[in-house]
């Protein structure tokens, strides 16, 4: 699953309020620079509607994944309990009462056991460690279910890697070829054009791309850790461009040198704001690292319902301005090119060498996490009982399968607006809706055997009706279907 120190978070309790900027800069992050353009391709008016109620599917899912943290917490103590029993009946039969009486409390009981003894109450479903997707689908689900889940998640982080692998090659491709001399305006660029003498923009994009690899990929070879600070800078320079870009439209706006006139509805761009939609709401994975170390759980139900009205708020602000700022015709595929080469909204060369150089940055410390995370989990995809890999398969193999695929399909296709789009609407789908309701069902099942129906989960859902549960279900079976016909139509067309 996703490392902890991904997030920036460490062992120590944080507070609910650092929590909040936590969750909100994780769920805003290179999703938000693909949102405008598809949220212009489908109209505002259909995609505001849609995004809202995504944003409120993302909040029931992610609520099903919290109270499955719970009920894992639970569950661990249950088992931690029960051992203690065994153990206590074993050690009682081997000595008289006289002799028991007579031996001291080790240092070492479990406080668990001291708790029960002493007659105090343990809150079963206190969310006290840390317990990972993985750990909780091999908790919940069968043999099939958890090979079922490291497939979903492996798809999607090559999404994700594919993603970052060509978003950084754009961006520094964009920036050497692009026109700065404030007299490009609104022209949009074909591959073929001719970036410094014979080369074209296609074949720089390539160079960039292999000198990407070359730089980046290495780094899948080893352990990224130690990465607090790091991600403490990126996400300050996501917010100085986030809050630039939104300034700078709303300033040419007032100005009333707007270009956009977006439409209202366009229901051949609603496929793929759906798969950037669940690609810019997709936190599920990372909520045991971000939710466990908050020291006041009681209030984290309300943490969440701020965090995704601002987050949702914030998408609108940032889509609107952008599609009354810019032609929807040439907004590019990465939001923040649109400041790159024209002056008419930015003509202060350092800040537009800034935010086109922002992706770059930003990406490029979060590509070695998330491949050596991905090169993780196909470890424990094939992992053996009591077994271990060779050296070879271990730190060469790997690796390779880890950073090999992504690449080439960044060779073969820069088109962000598809990569995103498939990774939400196919893998994100899977982690974001199929796999949160199935870990809160069989977590709900798994125990009533152990606890009965008098124990009530404090972290619990507001959405507990089974019902839900199924609807989940079911909207993201007919998504998928309905994005499958749409590409298949697309294709036919062509």
């Amino acid at each position: 699953d996703i490392p902890e120190h991904s997030l920036g978070l460490t062992s120590c309790s944080v507070s609910l309020q650092v929590g909040l900027v936590y969750m909100f800069n994780l769920i805003v992050g290179t999703g938000a620079l693909t949102m405008p353009k598809a949220f212009a391709q489908a109209g505002w008016a259909v995609s505001l509607a849609l995004i809202s109620f995504l944003a409120f599917m993302s909040y029931m899912t992610t609520t099903f994944v919290i109270e499955a943290m719970a009920a894992a917490n639970a569950q661990l103590r249950w088992k931690r309990r029960e051992q203690e029993e065994v153990q206590d009946s074993d050690s009682t039969s081997d000595y008289s009462d006289d002799d028991v009486r007579g031996r001291s409390e080790p240092e070492t009981r479990p406080i668990l056991s001291v708790q029960r003894t002493g007659g105090g109450h343990v809150d079963h479903f206190d969310i006290v460690e840390r317990v990972e997707m993985g750990q909780m689908a091999s908790m919940f689900f069968n043999k099939v279910g958890v090979n079922m889940f490291y497939i979903c998640m492996v798809v999607y982080l090559y999404g994700d890697l594919a993603i970052y692998a060509a978003a950084v090659p754009i961006s520094l491709m964009e920036v050497a070829c692009g026109n700065h001399s404030c007299s490009a305006g609104g022209v949009k660029y074909d591959d073929t054009d001719l970036c410094w003498g014979p080369v074209t923009r296609k074949d720089a994009y390539k160079v960039f791309l292999s000198i990407f690899t070359v730089m980046l990929g290495p780094f899948v070879f080893f352990d990224a850790q130690k990465t607090k600070y790091l991600q403490i800078l990126t996400s300050l320079m996501r917010w100085i461009a986030f809050t630039m870009m939104i300034i700078l439209a709303l300033i040419r706006i007032g100005k009333d040198r707007g270009e956009g006139r977006p439409r209202m509805a366009q229901i051949s761009g609603v496929p793929n704001l759906f798969g950037v939609c669940v690609y810019s709401f997709m936190c599920q994975h990372s909520l045991p690292s971000l939710v466990t170390p908050i020291s006041d759980k009681r209030r984290v139900g309300t943490l969440v319902v701020c965090d995704y009205v601002l987050i949702l708020g914030f998408y609108g602000l940032l889509s609107f301005t952008a599609i009354f700022c810019f032609d929807s015709s040439l907004l590019h595929d990465m939001y923040t090119l649109n400041f790159t080469d024209n002056c008419d909204v930015l003509d202060i060369p350092a800040l537009r060498y800034f935010l086109g150089l922002f992706p770059v940055f930003t990406i490029s410390t979060n590509f070695p996490i998330i491949a050596v995370t991905l090169r993780n989990n196909w470890k424990t995809l094939f992992h053996r009982d009591g077994g271990t890999y060779p050296w070879v398969v271990d730190r060469i193999v790997f690796p390779l399968i880890t950073l090999v695929p992504p690449i080439i399909v960044a060779f073969c296709t820069h088109n962000l607006e598809s990569l995103v789009g498939i990774t939400g609407a196919y893998a994100g789908t899977g982690i974001q809706y199929v796999i949160p309701a199935l870990l809160v069902y069989y977590g709900r099942r798994h125990l009533v055997p152990m606890l009965g129906t008098d124990e009530v989960n404090k972290h619990r859902s507001p959405f507990r009706h089974t019902f839900w549960v199924w609807f989940v279900v079911v909207w993201a079976t007919f998504c998928l279907m309905f994005v499958t016909a749409n590409i298949i139509l697309e294709d036919t067309k062509k």
